[in-house]
């Protein structure tokens, strides 16, 4: 084990400092981005307005933060498997997954009624978050894991 941890540790500090960077842009998020509904989901937003928004400025910014998330998530892939053509499937994942949230997301954010919040709150969270390498990496270890045998 610690002969493992010894070959990889140049992978293991890449892997924590690309993690540092997600914790940046979520700490930089109100500067980076425009979101008005950070304020509006921290709290109690079951009893705030709904906030006004551009939403052209807002789908840039979404796709702008999900870009950024996707690039570190790639790089972490890589860094972890060091397999381009998985690589090549998670950037055809990342481009669908976008597609479609982005089309959820403005039919939410246009239709929603008060007891659908949630959804909206949801489909949100996974365009600004980087949920999607956390699915990636099990899913390429097994691959990896499976392939070899």
């Amino acid at each position: 084990m610690r002969k493992t941890l010894r070959r990889h540790k140049k992978d293991i500090l890449v892997v924590v400092g690309l993690v540092v960077v997600f914790a940046v842009i979520r700490m930089y998020q109100r500067d980076l981005f425009y979101d008005p509904f950070l304020d509006y989901f921290e709290y109690d937003y079951l009893y705030k307005d709904f906030p006004e928004f551009d939403g052209f400025l807002l789908c840039l910014n979404y796709m702008f933060r999900y870009g950024l998330n996707s690039l570190v998530s790639l790089i972490i892939l890589y860094v972890l498997f060091k397999n381009r053509s998985y690589i090549k499937l998670a950037m055809i994942i990342y481009l669908l997954a976008l597609i479609v949230l982005l089309i959820l997301f403005i039919l939410a954010v246009n239709f929603t009624t008060f007891e659908n919040y949630q959804f909206l709150f949801y489909i949100r969270r996974f365009i600004i978050q980087p949920l999607l390498v956390l699915l990636l990496i099990p899913a390429f270890y097994f691959q990896k894991k499976h392939i070899r045998r």
